[in-house]
């Protein structure tokens, strides 16, 4: 099997350790142990109930008090509509392991995590990149997207919010693209790792398995729930899906750590806590860069709704690696450029690390801008 090489991965491992100031993080500033245990209102001996604990495999479908815990997000599901996996990541890639297969369609709202596009591609999938703009509020235009939804297509695939772009598609935007899926006879894919993350609603939002019968929903610890350490995520959806996720399951997972289900159990346990907490941690750190923004004249955005992440167009005479190399050796500054997504002319910035770095980053940006727009005009004038 030959597959892309996956862009945001490769520029993240390859920079993130190096720099003085990481705003390309896109999971909310991770809790310690010990916030977790105040934060759940449990203490040590939460903790103290592992020592017994032989450290063999656990239980192989993940424990029933955790899987419980992932079937309280949905409206109505149990905990056997739950798989559990290794990451929002292994749940993506199981799931398109078992349900696209070569010669199928798929239609994947880019730009979108690069697993949406690039795993169905190597499987030998028709991949029809339907695109989103950012003069439509990174939203899809649900006529044209009717369109190229045609009967027969396999599989739908979005992120919702999006990543990277920050945007969020309500439930009656759901809906509608539920109908369209329902009309051609797709499965309808949506990656929901930033759920619960809304800029102005306290809940935690409809899911597509709430309104859609052939509905797959993702998700993990790693970005709403702050716990990327955990390494754990899930697939919900209907049996048929299930069972074929299942299969593939058995070949590359076994069982997720014993010590990381016990750690997800408690914190989803408490979800409305810890949800409140990213909540608040993106919200004052959005307002910033919103401020921030306004006072850059080289800088535009679409504002986002949800999520972590806010995909900016720049207009500096330089590519968006460029951009992003030259930041990091003259300010230590650490963004994503567009190219690594499929996005030229824009940058990737997260928003929901701990707001002291931002304080301490944004100005450094500013003055990166402001010399390179400097250099831009003296050469003009030249």
């Amino acid at each position: 099997m030959q597959i892309e090489p996956f862009g945001v991965e490769i520029w993240m491992n390859a920079h993130e350790n190096d720099c003085a100031i990481n705003l390309a993080e896109t999971c909310v500033s991770s809790l310690t142990l010990d916030e977790l245990l105040r934060l759940t209102g449990r203490n040590a001996d939460a903790l103290a109930e592992l020592l017994p604990r032989k450290l063999g495999y656990g239980a192989i479908e993940g424990s029933d008090r955790l899987r419980d815990a992932i079937a309280a997000l949905y409206a109505d599901a149990t905990r056997h509509d739950v798989i559990v996996a290794h990451g929002t990541a292994g749940a993506n890639a199981l799931v398109w392991q078992a349900m696209v297969g070569a010669g199928d369609r798929v239609v994947s709202l880019v730009p979108t995590y690069q697993q949406h596009v690039s795993i169905p591609e190597s499987l030998g999938a028709e991949v029809v990149r339907f695109p989103l703009r950012a003069e439509e509020d990174w939203l899809p235009d649900t006529d044209a997207l009717a369109r190229a939804v045609t009967p027969g297509t396999r599989m739908v695939a979005l992120t919702n919010p999006n990543n990277p772009t920050g945007a969020l598609i309500d439930r009656a935007g759901l809906e509608r693209i539920v109908e369209i899926a329902r009309a051609a006879g797709a499965w309808l894919l949506v990656d929901e790792v930033y759920r619960g993350t809304a800029q102005d609603d306290d809940s935690i939002g409809p899911s597509v398995v709430d309104l859609y019968e052939r509905g797959i929903s993702t998700a993990g610890m790693s970005k709403a729930f702050a716990l990327a350490g955990l390494r754990l995520g899930w697939v919900v959806g209907p049996e048929e899906v299930r069972t074929a996720v299942s299969r593939h399951r058995d070949y590359n997972t076994i069982s997720v750590g014993l010590i990381d289900d016990h750690l997800a159990a408690l914190a989803l346990e408490s979800a409305d806590r810890v949800l409140d907490r990213s909540r608040r941690i993106t919200r004052g750190n959005l307002a910033l860069i919103d401020m921030w923004i306004g006072s850059e004249p080289h800088l535009d955005w679409v504002r986002p709704r949800a999520g972590t992440t806010a995909l900016v167009a720049y207009d500096l005479d330089l590519s968006s690696e460029r951009f992003c190399l030259d930041l990091l050796a003259e300010e230590g500054v650490l963004f994503t450029p567009g190219s690594a997504m499929g996005m030229e002319g824009y940058v990737r910035i997260g928003f929901a690390n701990d707001p002291a770095a931002l304080e301490a980053g944004l100005p450094r940006v500013s003055a990166f801008l402001a010399r390179h727009a400097g250099e831009r005009a003296t050469l003009r004038a030249g």
